[in-house]
């Protein structure tokens, strides 16, 4: 097909040519922005989506959000406003070769006054090398570049690009509006069910949004799918059994790559922080449930043990290394109830970060300070050339010492008392805390001491 084929209106002949062939999420895509629903922080009156779209603004564009929220919709009734051709792409099934081609065709149109937009969905998937093709045609104005993406932007696209185009954020649907958008397929005889005449309990609607996640091309399908039960039986209402029916099990919303992935494991992380055992299992089950690999959170599970837990309850690291192990040789289903166990351990376990503080600590003096040699008393000395330089001269050897502790600078002289370790009140850590000030107090007496016999 060529570029000069793909404009709005041949695209909505080309769609009115599949009349009720296409799906119903299809069929009932907005055609304006009356039409639209949802994402009234962007398309409300005075807001900035808008004011771009109605004043013509030609910023190529990214629009980020969750599945079904309306970002190919958006993209084809700003073609149709502006009256540019439009040219979808999948980043899935598309190259390099077919993005040249396409700039060829873009720069042809350009040259007599045709404006293209060229819509490329899950922009993500392009690689850094294909990302960059569309730069020069973005930068000369020949093509006015959207971008629909489930991923955050600052992540995968890449900066030189992410520079040159404008970022908006997609919201998912409220379940209200997800029930609005189902009624009015409902109603509406030329494209939705309304020739049908089926008709749809409030609560068999509400179940329908409800299990959508936001998700508005997910909810209209299982409507389609849950009017087809009902006629199917000779019956002209969806009833919420129908509904439950059509949508066989809640679609979780959770993709393993993905923003949502991110969000979840932050969610269980925070729990565990926050020493909510429910919240944490609940989690876990969402990750689960949804497929993520059983390992990754393991894995994570452990982080948390050495990041929130610590040396308060320095136990938890082996639980968690153990309900990894459970995991790994015990599989699904029995294994994630190890991987429950170890959650809620370290939910109601004491909290510290000491260690996680202490070593952030650490590196920031690497980074901002020089790379001080070794002070000469903890140098070893194998040699008579290093001897004669003083490599380990005053060292002393802890074990031959009351209190097996020395009155001696470990660290580089530009870092000499500093303390990064400071250890809380919470379980076991306590008594690290009180062993620490018994080393700081036998350090101090043979400090004095050795003062007073200088003295002497």
């Amino acid at each position: 097909m060529s570029l000069f084929d793909t404009s709005p209106m041949n695209a909505a002949a080309s769609q009115s040519g599949r009349g009720r062939r296409a799906p119903l999420a299809e069929r009932m895509r907005p055609r304006t922005l009356d039409e639209y629903v949802g994402q009234e922080h962007l398309l409300g009156p005075g807001k900035p989506l808008r004011l771009a779209i109605e004043g013509d603004d030609p910023t190529s564009m990214i629009f980020w959000g969750p599945p079904g929220t309306g970002k190919t919709t958006l993209a084809k009734i700003i073609a149709q406003m502006t009256q540019a051709s439009f040219i979808e792409f999948s980043a899935v099934m598309s190259g390099i070769k077919e993005i040249k081609n396409v700039m060829v065709e873009a720069e042809k149109a350009a040259s007599f006054g045709s404006r293209t937009i060229l819509f490329v969905d899950e922009i993500h998937r392009f690689n850094k090398a294909q990302q960059d093709a569309f730069l020069p045609y973005v930068e000369r104005g020949t093509i006015r570049l959207i971008g629909a993406t489930t991923e955050n932007p600052s992540f995968e696209i890449n900066a030189a690009l992410l520079s040159r185009c404008r970022v908006y954020t997609l919201v998912a649907l409220t379940e209200a509006q997800i029930v609005g958008l189902l009624r009015r397929a409902l109603a509406d005889a030329e494209r939705g069910l309304g020739a049908s005449g089926v008709a749809a309990e409030d609560e068999a609607l509400a179940t329908i949004a409800s299990y959508s996640s936001g998700d508005a091309r997910n909810a209209l399908n299982a409507l389609d799918v849950a009017a087809k039960l009902a006629e199917g039986r000779g019956e002209k209402l969806i009833t919420k059994a129908v509904a439950a029916e059509a949508l066989q099990r809640r679609v979780l919303l959770y993709d393993k790559k993905g923003e949502q992935h991110y969000d979840i494991i932050s969610a269980l992380h925070k729990s565990v922080r926050n020493s909510d055992p429910d919240a944490a299992m609940y989690w876990l089950g969402r990750m689960l449930e949804a497929g993520e690999d059983p390992m990754y959170c393991a894995r994570r599970i452990v982080r948390m043990a050495v990041e929130d837990i610590g040396l308060a309850a320095p136990e938890a690291l082996n639980l968690c290394l153990s309900a990894k192990d459970a995991m790994h040789f015990l599989g699904h289903p029995e294994g994630e109830l190890a991987l429950a166990q170890a959650v809620v351990y370290l939910a109601l376990a004491p909290k510290s970060n000491a260690v996680y503080t202490a070593y952030g600590a650490v590196l920031a003096d690497i980074e901002a300070t020089a790379a001080e040699p070794v002070p000469l008393h903890l140098r070893n000395a194998p040699t008579k050339l290093m001897k004669e330089l003083d490599y380990g001269k005053d060292y002393e050897y802890a074990h031959d010492l009351e209190g097996r502790v020395a009155d001696m600078e470990c660290l580089p002289a530009g870092l000499a008392g500093r303390r990064y370790y400071r250890p809380t009140n919470q379980g076991r850590e306590k008594l690290l805390g009180q062993r620490m000030d018994e080393i700081a107090r036998i350090k101090e007496a043979k400090r004095r001491n050795s003062d007073s016999k200088n003295k002497d």
